[in-house]
């Protein structure tokens, strides 16, 4: 895979677009619905009950710019100005910056002082550090599985023909996507919800960099198939497998981009 040196990791995003075109097309229904009754199980079937209305619009605002990272509307080192985001999501100041506040607490976002809020930019020895926890916190969720029944061996099953249709057609924002969604299906039928949330994080943070190696015909294949192999062993609960396979699936990712991190940041092959 060749990367020229003069496109950066912004040449990785999709710029700015609509907040609902993105949630429309990127952010699937199967998947708020599962988020939201994983939530609802976590917290004894009452969602957001109790909470303050300024603590709902800061939720409010943190899984939208955490959606904004995912996606890549937001990228590494981009200054995040509160103004301009309470306007965007129609709510005040105050749960902006509370919402901002909770994002750098997780390490989604950083701050300077007379500067303010910006996306984090990963070091090198940050991103490693990712890879370790994933690595550890992956094997046990996984082992934890329960044997998938027909319904939900189906929708891991359907999210990864989507991400080998988003493979085909090279849409690239779409197939991280619908890759994430892939591999929290499994992780989210875990009762290990507290490591789940952790991942859900680390997610986050590598996100904006997985895109690079997508950009290789190659490494879109061995996605393709390394979750064919995965649902295999997810269909005869066999989840001793399933790690050994996410071992050499994060794997095949983490290569890539810490090839891409040690150049100095992101790019495009050369067509």
């Amino acid at each position: 895979m060749v990367y020229p040196r003069s496109v950066p990791i912004a040449a990785l995003s999709i710029g700015t677009v609509e907040k609902n075109v993105l949630e429309e097309k990127f952010v699937s229904p199967r998947s708020k619905a599962r988020q939201l009754e994983t939530e609802s199980s976590s917290t004894g079937g009452v969602v957001a009950q109790g909470r303050s209305v300024s603590e709902q619009a800061a939720s409010r605002v943190v899984a939208e710019i955490e959606r904004m990272i995912i996606t890549g509307e937001l990228l590494p080192g981009q200054q995040i100005r509160q103004e301009t985001m309470a306007e965007r999501l129609g709510v005040s100041r105050l749960p902006i910056r509370e919402g901002l506040r909770q994002l750098t607490s997780e390490g989604l976002v950083r701050h300077v002082h007379n500067v303010g809020y910006a996306v984090a930019r990963l070091e090198k020895s940050e991103f490693d550090q990712i890879y370790l926890m994933r690595a550890a916190l992956e094997k046990e969720v996984l082992l934890s599985l329960p044997v998938f029944d027909d319904a939900a061996l189906a929708e891991v099953k359907d999210l990864a023909v989507e991400v080998a249709a988003a493979a085909d057609s090279e849409d690239y924002l779409l197939m991280r996507m619908r890759n994430r969604e892939f591999h929290f299906a499994m992780f989210d039928r875990s009762p290990l919800q507290l490591i789940v949330s952790e991942l859900r994080r680390l997610w986050t943070l590598a996100m904006p960099y997985h895109a690079v190696y997508l950009y290789d015909p190659e490494g879109r294949a061995r996605v393709v198939r390394e979750h064919d192999e995965m649902i295999a062993a997810l269909s005869v609960g066999d989840n001793e497998q399933l790690v050994n396979l996410m071992n050499l699936h994060r794997h095949g990712g983490e290569a890539s981009t810490s090839l891409m991190l040690r150049a100095g940041g992101a790019t495009r092959p050369a067509h």
